[in-house]
């Protein structure tokens, strides 16, 4: 039986019971990498399995048994001035995760900070942080190379040998390198910073770092559901400034909505499809909807389709791959209203969206309080279920509405997001902080067992639409 495939949790540990004796290390971690990639491209399992203790007691019994052969002491550090060491799998310039690192960096601007990557999910893309952020504050990046077990054993050693002040673990979902490698022998003041927080993540349950949630969602899952001892970091992002009040909504009588959100987020099987409500969104309000993010070729063109079909014309539809910033492209773009992606919504994007001073309109996923993102919204925010409910909001907001939601989101992104926080937080003690996590339970999805079932009865639908496609396409190659 081949490890990782079509087994359970408990069969994988019986397999690497006895780690320390046969030595089989790179097998093992390749093996948990590969069983946890396995459920997180689930769908069924999304929002729905966390973590694993089990998995992690593994990757730690690993850890422990490769730390044995690495080599450093106390004395390769002593010339050496204290560093932020933040541990990786990968460094992307699209989406959140990165973006959040950044944060961390410039909380800290007068400090060195070192990322250490993995590379188990490919190559960095690190001069988009050296070259930008890295121009004003000391960054160095460093990446693994060679068979897990080569890169599990340089990790330890950098982390032996670097004088570490304080080091964050960003790992991806399934990157059991990362979470092999911090050790409670080593000492290390560590963090784990949960942010693949939707999907089985090895990490969640290591007791010798201190467990950090970045919104009040993942904070209360894993307090209230896993029963975990954990903080809470609000998610910040530089402020680029409020949306000009010589600016009015809705200026040309039209209204400009937006969205932000790669494929990853919004091309998934679900009751209600983004690919179908754009055109009809576009229908209800005859403005402009601007999408930022790239999504597929199947993607683009079902949205044209729709397009097409309402006798929209193409212009109105503007699509952006990627920007430099959302906040800024939200101001560019003079956009009135952020319609939050579904159905997983982007923490930070929301947060740059409420600090640009615009009003956001987010989905109430039909299972997941995390998916959805409302309790990190301003109060009030607009959030609804049903694509007529979203429809008949697009329509009935005026400039006035949408000046008063505009001003409480900036309000909202000033009172927790700017990143005070986050330097206080940073400088101090973690684990001594107060935790302020604002929750809006009323307007909070709730799990129902029809919910549960029809997200299973539409994977399959979405899985047989999708394969249906690329044959038709296939078939009109050939003829």
């Amino acid at each position: 039986m081949a490890p990782g495939k079509n087994i359970s949790v408990n069969q994988l540990v019986d397999q690497f019971r006895f780690i320390d004796k046969s030595g089989c290390v790179n097998k093992a971690l390749h093996s948990v990498h590969d069983f946890v990639e396995r459920i997180i491209s689930e769908p069924l399992c999304t929002s729905q399995v966390f973590g694993s203790a089990a998995l992690d007691d593994l990757c730690q019994r690993i850890g422990g048994q490769s730390l044995s052969q690495v080599q450093g002491s106390a004395a390769d550090k002593k010339d050496q001035a204290p560093a932020f060491v933040y541990i990786v799998t990968k460094l992307q310039k699209s989406g959140g995760h990165t973006r959040v690192i950044e944060d961390f960096i410039a909380a800290q601007p007068e400090s060195e900070h070192i990322i250490l990557a993995t590379g188990l999910a490919g190559v960095s893309d690190a001069d988009y942080l050296l070259d930008g952020l890295g121009q004003k504050v000391s960054i160095s990046f460093e990446q693994a190379e060679g068979d897990y077990q080569q890169r599990l054993l340089w990790l330890q050693q950098r982390l032996q040998v670097i004088n570490v002040k304080k080091v964050y673990l960003f790992n991806h979902h399934q990157d059991s390198v990362a979470v092999a490698a911090i050790q409670p022998a080593m000492n290390l003041d560590a963090y784990f910073c949960h942010h693949g927080d939707h999907h089985l993540c090895l990490g969640v349950y290591l007791e010798h770092l201190t467990h950090v949630d970045l919104h009040p969602m993942g904070y209360n899952s894993c307090h209230n559901d896993l029963a975990i001892n954990n903080s809470y970091i609000p998610l910040s992002c530089a402020d680029k400034g409020e949306r000009p009040k010589e600016w009015s909504f809705c200026a040309d009588g039209l209204i400009t909505t937006c969205t932000a959100g790669r494929s990853n987020k919004i091309e998934l099987p679900y009751f209600v499809s983004y690919l179908d409500m754009v055109p009809k969104i576009l229908k209800q309000t005859g403005g402009r909807h601007v999408h930022i993010g790239k999504l597929s070729p199947w993607a683009l063109w079902r949205i044209h389709r729709g397009l097409k079909r309402y006798g929209i014309p193409k212009q109105n539809f503007i699509y952006q791959t990627w920007v430099p910033s959302v906040w800024e492209a939200l101001h560019s773009y003079r956009v009135d209203l952020y319609i939050a992606s579904f159905p997983y919504g982007g923490g930070l994007t929301l947060v740059e969206a409420m600090g640009a001073g615009v009003p956001v309109a987010l989905h109430r996923h039909m299972f997941s309080k995390i998916l959805g993102c409302i309790e990190l919204a301003y109060p009030g925010a607009f959030c609804w279920r049903l694509p007529g409910e979203l429809l008949e909001h697009c329509s009935s907001l005026t400039a006035d509405s949408l000046k008063k939601e505009g001003d409480a989101a900036r309000k909202h992104y000033l009172s927790y997001h700017t990143g005070t926080q986050l330097r206080e937080m940073l400088d101090g003690d973690i684990k001594a902080q107060p935790v302020s996590v604002e929750l809006y339970g009323e307007r909070s999805a709730q799990p129902d067992e029809w919910a549960i079932w029809l997200s299973n009865q539409l994977t399959i639908k979405g899985v047989l639409s999708r394969a249906a496609y690329r044959f038709a396409k296939r078939l009109q190659r050939l003829l």
